[in-house]
């Protein structure tokens, strides 16, 4: 497999035409007038502008009805309602994880994303199936895409017999994350839950992911415990909260003591910019140091007939929601799809910069700010020096 690849006239991250040598999968040299020796693949860029990879930093491959028919949206309002319908059409629809995940793997990869991290469902009726489902495409692209699988207890942790187990099974087996979904609403036992979570996360050295859907004080309570634990474990920088729908509570200033604190503890916020829930406030996370990412939640599933795996539509999504329209707001809000993301993952070597991992993604525009606002199609991604898609198609 050739992962040497030189490419002409780009302009990484807007900035000035350069050129950009990979050679065993790693950027060794952005420079100007660069030649590409015998061996190594030719791409001239055409003035587009060099993106790294693009970040999925939350999304559900097990759940995606992708190449599955439309399928008319049949949940209930309620979180539960969702559940409830989601675990009896499982079965009903044969959504098989190892099948669903792969279609999604290539939709997302098509529009440019090189990393994505899954929470795959645990639970007393689909067991580990969407585990090793999604842990088989996982090894099947690996050299394509680079995924984080977090087992997470959809259908609560305290509440569904033998979940912890499962859990420490599938750690055991190659899972990456420890999830957790809403440890007063759903489980109605927060410390049980959080104190199960932190107990896997200090026994298998993994970080932990939380799905925080709680509104305004309740979510808040919530936050504030897995801040002390954070905080007891010492696990600052190894903590995400997803949603956190309860910064965005009207009590503004109980929700930046929140902010201030997740900054001190290194917890970071993943967001998928729902417009339908109150969200975090962009602006104030990042002035405060607080690390936000984001990805597309679920695509297409039974959850909601949204979605498309595009990061640069969510960064436009985000921008859209936060009220951003300088292009240095824009910017920050491909960051959180890019670099945020990677930095929530703990991911090394990340960027365009010579020693990077050689992720490049490009696209045909002025700015990077028009780039989230045209969405253009990607022009070719790279992963590792090798191109795996191209205007829209994948290539392998």
């Amino acid at each position: 497999m050739n992962n040497d690849l030189i490419i002409k006239n780009v302009r990484p991250l807007g900035k000035e035409l350069s050129d950009i040598l990979i050679q065993n999968g790693r950027i060794v040299s952005i420079a100007t007038g660069l030649k590409a020796e015998d061996g190594i693949d030719f791409e001239d860029g055409g003035g587009a502008i060099a993106l790294p990879g693009l970040v999925g930093a939350h999304t559900h491959l097990d759940k995606s009805l992708l190449g599955m028919g439309w399928k008319p949206h049949q949940a209930g309002p309620s979180l539960k309602d969702k559940i409830d319908n989601e675990c009896q059409l499982k079965k009903e629809w044969n959504i098989d994880p190892e099948r669903q995940s792969a279609r999604q793997v290539l939709q997302s990869l098509k529009h440019g994303s090189t990393i994505i991290r899954s929470h795959v469902d645990i639970d007393d009726t689909i067991k580990l199936d969407g585990f090793e489902g999604v842990a088989k495409t996982r090894d099947k692209y690996r050299e394509e895409m680079d995924i984080e699988i977090v087992v997470f207890p959809q259908s609560g942790l305290m509440i569904c017999p033998g979940t912890v187990d499962m859990m420490d099974e599938a750690l055991s087996n190659g899972a990456d994350v420890i999830g957790g979904l809403d440890p007063c609403g759903i489980d109605r036992d927060p410390k049980g839950q959080l104190d199960a979570i932190f107990k896997l996360a200090e026994k298998h050295g993994k970080p932990i992911d939380i799905h925080l859907h709680e509104p305004d004080e309740l979510g808040a309570f919530s936050m504030d415990m897995i801040i002390e634990r954070t905080r007891a474990h010492g696990m600052q920088g190894q903590v995400a909260i997803s949603h956190a729908f309860c910064l965005g509570m009207a009590d503004r200033s109980r929700a930046l003591g929140l902010v201030e604190r997740l900054a001190q503890q290194n917890i970071a916020i993943v967001t998928v910019a729902t417009p339908s829930r109150p969200v975090p406030s962009a602006a104030e996370l990042r002035d405060a140091g607080v690390i936000l990412c984001a990805g597309s939640d679920g695509i297409r599933d039974t959850w909601a007939p949204y979605g498309n795996g595009d990061m640069l539509e969510r960064a436009m999504l985000l921008g859209l929601r936060n009220n951003f329209r300088y292009d240095s707001e824009i910017e920050y809000a491909l960051w959180c799809c890019t670099f945020g993301g990677a930095k929530m993952m703990g991911i090394k070597n990340y960027g365009i910069t010579e020693g990077s991992a050689g992720d490049v993604v490009l696209v045909a525009a002025e700015t990077v700010a028009q780039a989230v606002v045209d969405r253009p199609s990607r022009q070719l991604v790279v992963k590792r020096g090798r191109g795996v898609a191209r205007n829209g198609n994948v290539l392998i």
